[in-house]
């Protein structure tokens, strides 16, 4: 069975401090998470910044540059900046989404589909999506398409069977968002099922679910995502103090398993990118 590819995501645009006080806001604390999530054994870091002050989602370039050069200073770990961006608003909104991809990350998140989600709506016109596919192509930047649901699964299949995507296509299966795929083992078999010959694929599961179905996945052959953008509690009432328990414990469990966890170099290798020079 292929190595395991961990991504630890740092932050999102949820949780705050009142959910968890250990969440990272400042770009040198985000920093600090994904060096720590490395020496763990993570190989990718997921990225969304915050302003330092109120801890409130941000979209900002110098936060985004300052997250991306304090952690390459220090560690080869792939880093995924995110292209979600709720808090973005007016006709250039999409075009804004895309300034990540500018910043030299590995991968960004490419959002495939619109999604009902937590009272609003998350809005990925297709052409938006096929702009932001052709975008990251020609930047050399990995794209991490995040599915949220059946329908996403299809209209990826869609770029690959056009050819907008670099091989191996690589989907990270979202489980558990409201009002997104359930997550349990049998949605997550029928996702998979659908997904396109020769694609890489991770999982993530929100709140509770993010242990049993990144289990799940271990043993099915993909990848996992852990960390707090998807939940808070390392265990029943006790709050994680860093990413990198979920990360520890993603490891141990591998070992458990039987399955080797991979370097940031194997998972570039994995994943079809190039290595660092």
């Amino acid at each position: 069975m292929e190595k395991l590819i961990i991504t630890a995501a740092l932050t999102g645009s949820g949780p705050t401090r009142e959910n968890n006080p250990h969440i990272p806001y400042t770009p040198a604390e985000i920093a600090e998470e994904a060096l720590r999530c490395w020496r763990a054994g993570a190989a990718v870091v997921h990225v969304h910044v915050r302003d330092p002050e109120t801890g409130r989602p941000a979209f900002d370039r110098k936060l985004f540059l300052e997250v991306v050069e304090r952690v390459r200073a220090e560690s080869d770990i792939l880093i995924n900046l995110t292209t979600s961006a709720f808090n973005l608003e007016g006709p250039d909104a999409g075009e804004r989404r895309l300034m990540p991809v500018d910043l030299g990350p590995d991968l960004c998140s490419l959002d495939i589909g619109s999604l009902n989600f937590r009272g609003r709506v998350f809005i990925n016109p297709s052409e938006w999506v096929e702009t932001a596919a052709d975008r990251m192509r020609k930047a050399g930047v990995k794209p991490e398409m995040e599915v949220f649901d059946m329908g996403h699964v299809r209209q990826a299949r869609d770029l690959v069977e056009r050819g907008l995507l670099e091989d191996p296509p690589y989907f990270q299966i979202c489980l558990g968002i409201a009002w997104g795929a359930e997550a349990d083992l049998e949605t997550l078999l029928a996702l998979k099922a659908r997904l396109p010959a020769g694609a890489q694929w991770s999982v993530l599961g929100v709140g509770q679910r993010q242990l049993p179905i990144t289990t799940h996945a271990m043993l099915m052959g993909g990848h996992v995502r852990v960390g707090f953008e998807d939940n808070v509690f390392l265990s029943r009432g006790v709050l994680a103090d860093s990413n990198a328990r979920f990360v520890e414990r993603t490891v141990k469990l591998a070992d458990l398993l039987q399955r080797e966890v991979a370097t940031c170099k194997e998972a570039r290798t994995i994943l079809g990118m190039p290595q660092l020079s």
